[in-house]
């Protein structure tokens, strides 16, 4: 009888570790789909491209300008770093991220006029986030839409909701033409990269983020 019993607890135990390895391998499959969190578009005071991933963030606010969801576009200048330099030093032209971004959503079809540069100079979603709520409070409140990358856009939520509250509203959205493939995102190194770059991210935020910020 006691045998038996030992074998039975055995039998529950194996079970149970193997219901928590499929969990956990469905988990893990999944979890590019699941940092995919786009948002509905709605009317919004401003457009505006996060940092990163030129020229896909600034093609996706384009468009969205195009279709007569907001009357401007928002940009963020460049952090001055090394690379900057190095190139200056060598006396070569480097256009900057915010040259890139300007010429882009230019050439797609949104006037100068409609282009606006926050300052200061912003190193990653948190300062981003931080500065456009402030450029909303000044302005009185309204909603913006926030164009990222697919993968990111659960993330900047939740970043949006940590740092500007309940009282400003911001959509987001991301481009789709911008390569990657979150259904199987262990295909690529880039895309492994991506991913755990943004699990990394979010448990950051979770510990009020901790971690020294970079450029997204």
């Amino acid at each position: 009888m006691t045998v038996t019993r030992t074998r039975r607890r055995w039998l529950i135990l194996l079970i149970m570790l193997a219901l928590m390895a499929g969990a956990a391998l469905w988990a893990l499959r999944n979890v590019g789909r699941w940092l995919v969190a786009p948002d509905a578009l709605q009317n919004a005071r401003a457009i505006v491209v996060l940092s990163g991933r030129t020229p896909y963030r600034a093609m996706g606010a384009a468009e969205i300008y195009r279709q007569g969801w907001a009357p401007e576009v928002w940009l963020f200048q460049d952090e001055p770093d090394n690379a900057g330099a190095v190139f200056a030093r060598l006396g070569i032209q480097h256009p900057t991220e915010l040259d890139l971004n300007q010429q882009v959503l230019e050439r797609l079809g949104v006037p100068k006029a409609a282009i606006r540069v926050l300052e200061p100079p912003t190193t990653n979603t948190v300062s981003e986030a931080q500065l456009i709520a402030q450029e909303l409070r000044r302005q009185g409140g309204g909603k913006v839409i926030l164009v990222t990358s697919a993968v990111h856009t659960r993330r900047a939520k939740i970043i949006w909701r940590l740092t500007a509250g309940d009282h400003l509203q911001a959509l987001v959205r991301y481009d789709p033409s911008e390569p990657g493939d979150l259904e199987h995102w262990w295909r690529t190194t880039q895309d492994v990269q991506d991913v755990e770059h943004e699990v990394m991210g979010l448990i950051d935020a979770c510990l009020g983020f901790a971690v020294r910020p970079r450029r997204e």
